[in-house]
């Protein structure tokens, strides 16, 4: 009977000649490797991408709809008849009639004569023009046009036929899927409707929105802090407030506002004990909100 040495090691050995391999970084060892990290990286910040350009899709969507609801009321703003189409006559049966609120193509031609000659026709069947809309008309559709235009030459596309305000406005929402490759040309489209409908909505006699935002003012203390999302801008609306600046002009004008830009709100969310996501999610410009009221 043989026993075993007690000087013969008993763990094996590699065979002459074998490789011994390292365990390979990343499925291999269980810590990712740079290309992994790299992938996911790329990963995440392609889903930020489709997200802004989705939602920018979104938003300038909602304003080129709202601008083509109320630009039609704005041509009926250019010069409103006297008496409306739908309104009973006041003559009996068999008399003759009065004469009728002016027609589009003399409205039209009231236009032409004041934007070039500044006259204004004179006769009891011509309404007066409003300057205040017939610039925001003429604004909104040269903006209309070359914003058409110039979304056709950013996509390589044939310049595009001539159409009316709404037609082109279709037209170009019909590319903002088209357009969502390029950051820039997207951004200038919402940029661009955003102005023009919210012209459009103060020629209309729309009020800018405003939102009310928690916290004190820091200067007078008081619940009157205000976000105006057309401005961008956090305003104290308290006529009393006063600050400290003896330079600032709240102690001379009455009508002066303490203001705070958006590079000032972290301060502004310190001071004051609101909520600074709260503060920014109130003074987003969107379309939803000038739309809603």
């Amino acid at each position: 009977m043989t026993t075993p040495n007690a000087s013969t090691p008993t763990t094996r050995e590699p065979a002459a000649g074998a490789r011994a391999t390292a365990p390979k970084p990343g499925r291999d060892s269980g810590t990712p490797s740079a290309a992994d990290t790299d992938t996911a990286g790329a990963r995440s910040a392609a889903a930020d991408t489709a997200g802004a350009a989705a939602a920018a899709i979104a938003d300038a969507t909602l304003w080129i709809e709202l601008l083509l609801r109320q630009f039609p009321e704005l041509l009926v703003e250019l010069a409103p008849s006297y008496r409306s189409p739908s309104a009973p006559r006041a003559n009996p049966s068999g008399a003759p009639s009065a004469p009728a609120g002016p027609t589009r193509a003399e409205r039209e031609e009231a236009l032409r004569a004041e934007q070039a000659h500044g006259l204004t026709p004179s006769g009891s069947r011509t309404s007066p023009v409003r300057l205040h809309i017939s610039d925001a008309v003429r604004d909104i559709t040269d903006g209309v046009i070359e914003l058409d235009e110039a979304v056709h030459d950013r996509l390589r596309l044939p310049r595009p036929r001539r159409e009316q305000v709404a037609g082109r406005l279709l037209r170009v929402a019909g590319l903002l899927d088209r357009a969502a490759a390029d950051d820039v040309l997207l951004e200038h489209i919402r940029d661009e409707v955003r102005r023009m409908a919210r012209r459009c909505t103060r020629a209309l006699g729309g009020a800018e929105p405003v939102v009310r935002v928690s916290g004190r003012c820091p200067w007078c203390d008081s619940v009157s802090l205000r976000a105006f999302p057309a401005r961008r801008a956090v305003l104290c609306v308290n006529p009393a407030c006063r600050c400290t600046d003896r330079a600032c002009d709240c102690r001379t004008d009455p009508a002066h506002r303490h203001a705070w830009s958006e590079g000032a709100w972290v301060r502004l969310a310190a001071e004051s004990g609101a909520d600074l996501a709260e503060l920014a999610a109130s003074a987003a410009d969107t379309a939803r909100r000038e739309g809603g009221r």
